[in-house]
């Protein structure tokens, strides 16, 4: 007896990652999510270089600034809450120093630049097709800031404003990364203070301008019908029955797994897993015989997988 509905997959056979890619990720909070075990694997990754960024508008402003060398200077930053931000960056790069903040965003958006153009995999994942514009500059933020919403505009993308958007995307990363494979995918995070209409409204917006766009050494990956079709269940959600919990995100990533890691991963990743592990160990008698013989059976293990993979650092 079957009890769900399953998405078919088939692996790619080409263009798959292992410990030789170099992947990039920007988009919402569930790119940190896959980002965040890619990491823990230690496959060579970097995500959200300003921060998490919900929006399709938003990626291209970084990635285009990032290949078009751009300056950040205090016209770009302002003062607020007793922090200085800057309206194409996440909160988490807000800092009290605004000399800080200036130099922060100038390191970040050359690193992004170098990261586009070196990557062999960049994973884009849009949350939202809900965008504020700063009325005072008609321009559209990555964050509001905390600042007052009198001072934007609620705007809903259109399906032909996004696909735009993704294709210049692409056209940017190709100018300077013409091999490098780019992934769409849509967060299944949804974002309820838009409303219940709203929240599907942009969703699907962000997946139909996805699928007006992919082609040629561009793929989706369907983290969203993952979770709103096999994960239909609030089981599978955080406390805030908003976010995915654990469980889901390890499903989704068995998935992304499944499709996107080459095979010979499997191994290696294992190997790294023993030693994540055993680095987490907490023994009951550190100074015991048979936990010394641990510890130099895991510098062993650890060394093992640093002289195979130079980037490899516990």
């Amino acid at each position: 007896m079957k009890l769900k509905t399953e998405i078919p997959f088939v692996s790619n056979e080409i263009g798959l990652v292992d410990y030789s890619s170099e992947v990039l990720l920007f988009g919402s909070c569930f790119s940190e999510n896959i980002g965040e075990k890619l990491e823990y694997f230690k496959f060579k990754s970097h995500q959200n270089p300003f921060g998490i960024l919900f929006h399709p508008q938003a990626i291209y402003n970084l990635i285009e600034n990032a290949i078009q060398h751009k300056i950040y200077t205090e016209s770009d930053v302002f003062f607020h809450n007793e922090q200085w931000h800057c309206f194409d960056a996440h909160s988490k790069l807000s800092h009290s120093s605004k000399t800080n903040l200036i130099n922060q965003l100038n390191t970040q958006v050359v690193a992004t630049g170098n990261y586009v153009k070196n990557a062999s995999h960049i994973i884009i994942t849009l949350g939202t097709a809900w965008v504020y514009s700063f009325i005072e500059s008609d321009n559209v933020v990555a964050n509001c800031h905390k600042v007052s919403q009198k001072q934007f505009k609620k705007v809903l993308l259109s399906v032909d404003e996004i696909s735009n958007t993704l294709r210049n995307i692409l056209t940017q990363i190709r100018s300077v990364n013409y091999n490098a494979t780019v992934i769409f995918t849509v967060s299944p995070v949804r974002h309820l203070k838009d409303g219940f209409i709203e929240n599907s409204q942009s969703k699907a917006h962000l997946l139909a301008a996805i699928h007006a766009v992919v082609s040629n050494k561009s793929y989706y990956f369907p983290s969203y019908e993952i979770m709103m079709d096999e994960l239909r269940d609030y089981r599978f959600y955080a406390e805030d029955m908003i976010h995915p919990n654990t469980t889901a995100i390890n499903y989704i990533w068995e998935k992304f797994q499944k499709v996107w890691l080459s095979p010979d991963t499997s191994k290696i990743m294992n190997n790294v897993a023993v030693v994540q592990k055993g680095m987490k160990h907490k023994p009951f008698n550190p100074s015991s015989e048979a936990h010394l013989k641990f510890l130099k059976q895991l510098e062993i293990k650890k060394e093992q997988l640093q002289n195979q993979f130079a980037h490899i650092v516990f």
